[in-house]
């Protein structure tokens, strides 16, 4: 119970404070949990989203190369075990979840087919992710090229070709 509560209390802190929102009282019991404000919760929620850094080549390079890099690894031949689709399994996830953060980054020149480029490589991440969780390598592959695909035509448009992606 006592291992429960602190594990409870670890995970408690670690979180807030990944949102940067710790608040212990003073006056807590030793084995109490801290307490958080519930003021500052929910002002976190109302927050308006700021990108943490406002280059689009430095966002790229640490969100979306390091993970297309492992992926690209991992697509190179069909899984072996459940690890390998554990590893495609979270980079596409993580891909996919990422295409959404670029509708923050609307150029003010094509937001429109910026849209559409992030749509696009999104829903291709979404299907190598369910093609991986059914451990289909062939859809996982046709997935792969084809959000590759949309990568590149966003490249292609908003990076005058560079930065082409291969499968």
């Amino acid at each position: 119970m006592k291992k429960n509560r602190l594990f409870s209390c670890a995970f408690l802190v670690i979180s807030t404070a990944l949102l940067g929102l710790v608040v212990v009282r003073s006056d807590a019991d030793a084995g109490s949990a801290p307490a958080v404000s519930a003021a500052l919760l929910s002002s976190a929620a109302d927050s308006e989203v700021v990108p943490v850094e406002d280059s689009m080549h430095e966002f790229m390079e640490y969100v979306f190369q390091p993970t297309y890099k492992r992926l690209k690894v991992s697509m190179a031949t069909a899984p072996a075990d459940n690890a390998g689709w554990k590893n495609i399994k979270s980079d596409s996830l993580i891909l996919a979840e990422s295409c959404n953060l670029l509708y923050g980054r609307k150029p003010t020149e094509h937001g429109e087919d910026w849209v559409k480029h992030a749509t696009d490589s999104r829903t291709g991440g979404a299907a190598l992710y369910k093609a991986a969780r059914a451990k289909d390598f062939a859809a996982a592959t046709t997935a792969w090229k084809g959000m590759l695909e949309s990568c590149n035509a966003c490249h292609r448009q908003f990076e005058d070709g560079k930065h082409i992606l291969q499968p």
